[in-house]
């Protein structure tokens, strides 16, 4: 099966070095998606360009693919479920939830000069970052690219309420799998509320276990991939 990798923000394709050849040795076909202003050089990329980019790659796939999102991009997974519910087999979300209609995808931290920088590692303390060493540190800080504040501040449109009947799993990496249940059923994921069919799994790593966990994120996924 096609399987469709968004990296988060501040990562590029790259971000799934690990997890790809682990995915090809179960069978599937990894395909890394380069998101316009997070990988090709362009500080003006919008959120509909991010989009855009995702659902070429699905358009592009061969048979239904599963989107999977990390963090941030599990909105992007989500907005493709949306832009094309009959094309989509299943939606992973990577230690993320996707952003209801009208919100902004990702305006968490402050923009410098047009864009969103990696905050250094302060805002991570604590379960998101305890298994990244400091090499692993440095190496992401050296290469986080800074998320145009066009894809930053972009406001989230949802249309297609046939997203809801898309399978989504919940890959739980910081969090348990009832710790997500727990939020979704307080209100908190709203569009996740009101999906169909919602599995979760648990990985025992921080907040990016495509680069601490990539064999056991690989051996996820295949799992949960849906028969042809």
């Amino acid at each position: 099966m096609d399987i469709l990798l968004i990296a988060g923000l501040w990562l590029d394709g790259s971000a799934w070095n690990g997890v790809v050849p682990a995915l090809e040795a179960l069978g599937h076909r990894p395909v890394p998606v380069t998101l316009p202003g997070q990988g090709d050089g362009s500080a003006s990329a919008t959120l509909d360009d991010q989009v855009a980019a995702v659902l070429s790659a699905v358009d592009a796939a061969s048979g239904r693919p599963m989107v999977v999102g990390h963090s941030a991009a599990c909105t992007l997974a989500w907005l493709a479920a949306d832009a094309r519910p009959e094309r989509v087999a299943k939606v992973a979300l990577v230690g993320g939830f996707p952003a209801a209609d009208g919100r902004p995808y990702a305006d968490f931290f402050e923009l410098e000069d047009g864009a969103m920088p990696f905050p250094g590692w302060a805002p991570f303390e604590g379960p998101d970052s305890a298994d990244l060493g400091e090499e692993a540190r440095r190496d992401f800080a050296a290469a986080a690219i800074p998320v145009p504040a066009g894809v930053a501040e972009g406001v989230v449109r949802l249309t297609d309420e046939r997203r809801f009947d898309v399978p989504v799993l919940v890959v739980c990496p910081e969090f348990t799998p009832a710790q997500a249940r727990e939020w979704i059923a307080a209100g908190d994921v709203p569009e996740l509320a009101r999906a169909g069919h919602v599995d979760f799994a648990d990985i025992d790593s921080g907040h990016w276990p495509m680069i601490t966990q990539p064999a056991g994120l690989a051996r996820l996924l295949a799992a949960a991939t849906p028969e042809p």
